[in-house]
């Protein structure tokens, strides 16, 4: 929502500001603009393979949405790992295996909707759990899988800000490319009237004024988002990690989740308070 309250705070700020002094008519140049969308698409599919492409248009929508990692995301994911390894402590590493086997039909992860329905990470969950079922391996060999897997869905979704990134910054050569070309076209027209090459020299002008404008203006916001987003995404990630491991190294569970909460940005981050007194709360459930 933001992004868009954005986009018309930039062209109230352009165009809005143009029209006091100027005519709006100048800039509707149809052609101008469908040479620069049909640059911009023609320079996305062919620098990307299919996979980067597939990747990106399935993130743009996410630019319009709020994000669902905040504290009282937080705090259901730190009470979903407290109880999980409170059920260890007391049973028993293989108490918890039919959890991770079926956790769509888990009675401990049902009470907690939104991490459970998140397929991704219920995944890194359970695939580590069922690691410290397993037995085989030990906290370091164990972090050091995370951290390669982490760095992997780092960079998976960070390929959408990149691709956003660089179409923006090919833009405005593009806008360029246009103006050129309308120039050359105004070159061929030297013998019209003072009055009709102004008007196709202003016209030329607009490829240069779009290509800037939907470059800067409108998607490198977009890149920025992504960009965000990507990094927000990667939190949760290092919260279950660091509970998980100062779980395996012998911490009780209410000291694990305290790791967990100690990584979190200050913004999502429950108070010591905050978490306990809800730790508290949904025992009496």
């Amino acid at each position: 929502m933001l992004l868009l309250v954005g986009y018309v705070i930039i062209l109230a700020a352009s165009v809005g500001t143009y029209a006091v002094h100027g005519s709006l008519a100048a800039l509707w140049v149809p052609l101008e603009y469908l040479a620069i969308l049909g640059l911009t698409i023609g320079g996305f599919v062919a620098g990307n393979g299919t996979k980067a492409i597939k990747a990106t248009l399935a993130a743009l929508p996410s630019v319009l949405k709020g994000s669902n990692l905040n504290k009282a995301l937080y705090m259901e994911l730190l009470a979903m790992l407290f109880e999980v390894l409170a059920k260890v402590r007391k049973e028993g590493l293989m108490a918890i295996e039919s959890d991770i086997e079926s956790p769509e039909a888990s009675p401990i992860f049902s009470k907690y909707p939104s991490i459970s329905s998140d397929h991704h990470v219920m995944e890194f969950i359970t695939d580590y759990l069922r690691m410290m079922v397993g037995g085989n391996l030990n906290a370091f060999e164990i972090e050091n899988l995370m951290d390669i897997e982490i760095e992997t869905h780092h960079h998976e979704a960070h390929v959408p800000a990149h691709v956003m990134s660089k179409v923006g910054d090919a833009v405005p050569a593009f806008g360029i490319v246009v103006a050129v070309m309308g120039v050359v076209n105004v070159m061929g027209s030297v013998g019209e009237p003072p009055a009709v090459l102004g008007k196709m020299i202003g016209g030329a002008l607009v490829g240069t004024f779009l290509g800037i404008l939907v470059s800067y203006g409108f998607v490198a916001p977009i890149a920025g988002q992504l960009e965000q987003k990507a990094e927000e995404g990667g939190k949760i990630y290092q919260c279950i990690k660091v509970v998980l491991l100062a779980s395996m190294n012998g911490y009780a569970p209410q000291v694990a989740v305290e790791f967990g909460r100690k990584v979190l940005y200050a913004g999502d981050r429950p108070t010591f308070s905050e978490l306990e007194e809800d730790l508290k709360s949904r025992k009496g459930k």
